[in-house]
């Protein structure tokens, strides 16, 4: 009951593309794949951050370097 054939997504995809027309689709698409990039971006900036700051930290801690 649960499992879907290739047949049933094929008809799937095909309800979408009428529902939603291939204009909106791939506006989503692009929207979606935006977002992405945007949260990537994000997540390696906090890093790069982070890295910085726990650099600045470990050089005023050591005696040394003074």
């Amino acid at each position: 009951m649960g499992n879907i054939g290739w047949t049933g997504i094929i008809i799937i995809a095909i309800l979408i593309v009428i529902l939603f027309g291939k204009g909106k689709i791939s506006s989503i698409m692009g929207d979606l794949a935006k977002g992405i990039k945007s949260f990537k971006k994000g997540m390696s900036d906090d890093n790069s951050s982070e890295n910085d700051s726990s650099n600045n930290n470990s050089d005023n801690s050591n005696p040394e370097n003074k």
